[in-house]
Formats: C-alpha cells, structure tokens, sequence
C-alpha cells in the first residue's frame, strides 16, 4: 500500500486534476489517499515542512514528490519503479 497525501485547496482546478489521476489509478498501485487542506494547520505545517509552494502537494509515504500541475506518466514512471523493487 502506498500512502498519498494531497494537499489541497479549495476552487484549484489542479487540485482536481490530481485528484481525478489518483483516483483512476488507485485501484492499479494500490493506493491510500488522504486530502488535506492547506489552510488547516496540519496542511500548513506539511507544507512547510516538505516545501511545498503551492497546491496541489502530492506527498507519497510522507515525502515530496511534486506540486502544481501533477504529472500522470511522471507519478506512474515512481509508482512503477517504487513498486519493481
């Protein structure tokens, strides 16, 4: 099981673009997907923490993996490699 956080913000067309390509490919990776807003202080101290600049922040088993406009073939080519060795 690979953990996902998003974190998300609300009227941010990105964030649902992420949202609809971690939904599509859940069910293929596996995938446990939380949401958390960066306006609450968890959010913002994920944020912080992983330098996130702005949403979406996709953080996979608690580490960067991107912001802004998500990559599908880019998160695939992780999910892939993360799921080969």
């Amino acid at each position: 099981m690979v953990n996902i956080t998003v974190l998300t913000q609300s009227s941010c067309a990105y964030c649902d673009h992420a949202k609809e390509i971690l939904s599509r490919l859940a069910p293929d990776y596996s995938l446990d997907i939380s949401e958390v807003g960066l306006q609450t202080e968890e959010g913002r101290k994920l944020a912080i923490a992983n330098g996130v600049m702005f949403a979406p922040g996709i953080l996979i088993d608690g580490k960067l993996f991107s912001f802004g406009r998500l990559s599908e073939k880019k998160l695939k080519f992780k999910l892939d490699r993360e799921r080969a060795e």
